[in-house]
């Protein structure tokens, strides 16, 4: 049975969607069975695993409202599966409020999935509104990649408040499952002094592996690859591939 895990920040160019492809791709890589539920109206985690967004149905939002099942849904790539989405999601918070039991959509539709997968990823919506409470209370656990950049902790007590608020009401066994540093740049001392300020504010809870800023993972995306495809031995793709071994350890997977 899949643990699913959120990938959230509220605030966008943190390295949401790049970490959500490309952790998804790793522990594919490893063996492992994954999906990735891609929740954002932009549909970049789709592309990202070289589906054609603008033509692929049924997607997430047919799954949402209840036009479609899940399992019909899903499309198969070399780098773990995916659960589309386009710009047809974007409607989707406005239809949700008339429907019954409108937090639980997507938590009901990915109970249907969670007997094939090892893990289910959600990359979530760079927001705090109903799509994104879908995310949390679908949810075991929420990952939030922090950029290493001045504003990093800005928002960020926002997203605790709404987690404090699902765990309260809605979800009471989500818990934090770690915080990735992304952009990550060992030659500055922003860098490593918001490195510092993060781990002051979660402490035992950022993994140890750092995703640096590389080219190659910017460059990955224009070509519907992972950067484990598209350049497997760059440093992006390293780093991927040890936050991954990261993950799997602390999930009792052992080692890649």
């Amino acid at each position: 049975m899949a643990k699913t895990i959120a990938v959230v920040n509220q605030k966008g160019g943190v390295g949401k969607t790049t970490t959500c492809v490309n952790l998804v791709a790793a522990l594919r890589e490893a063996g492992r069975q994954v999906l990735c539920c891609d929740f954002d109206a932009q549909g970049n985690a789709t592309s990202g695993f070289g589906v054609d967004k603008t033509a692929v149905s049924p997607t997430v939002y047919e799954v949402l409202i209840g036009n479609a099942e899940a399992e019909k849904a899903v499309v198969q790539t070399p780098w773990g599966d995916v659960l589309p989405a386009n710009k047809a999601l974007a409607g989707a918070s406005v239809e949700l409020i008339a429907l019954p039991e409108r937090e639980f959509r997507l938590k009901n539709a990915l109970a249907r999935l969670k007997p094939n997968y090892d893990f289910i990823f959600i990359d979530c919506p760079p927001s705090l509104e109903l799509l994104t409470l879908n995310g949390l209370c679908a949810a075991d656990a929420l990952l939030v990649p922090v950029q290493c950049e001045y504003y990093a902790l800005e928002g960020l007590s926002d997203l605790l408040s709404t987690v404090r608020a699902v765990k309260r009401g809605l979800n009471p066994a989500i818990a934090l499952e770690g915080v990735a540093l992304t952009m990550y740049d060992g030659r500055t001392n922003l860098s490593m002094q918001v490195a510092e300020e993060v781990k002051r504010h979660f402490p035992g809870k950022v993994y140890a592996s750092v995703i640096p800023r590389n080219v190659r993972l910017s460059e990955a995306p224009s070509h519907g690859k992972p950067v484990l495809a598209y350049d497997t031995y760059s440093r992006g793709a390293e780093a991927y591939r040890a936050l991954a071994a990261e993950f799997l350890g602390q999930n009792n997977y052992g080692n890649l």
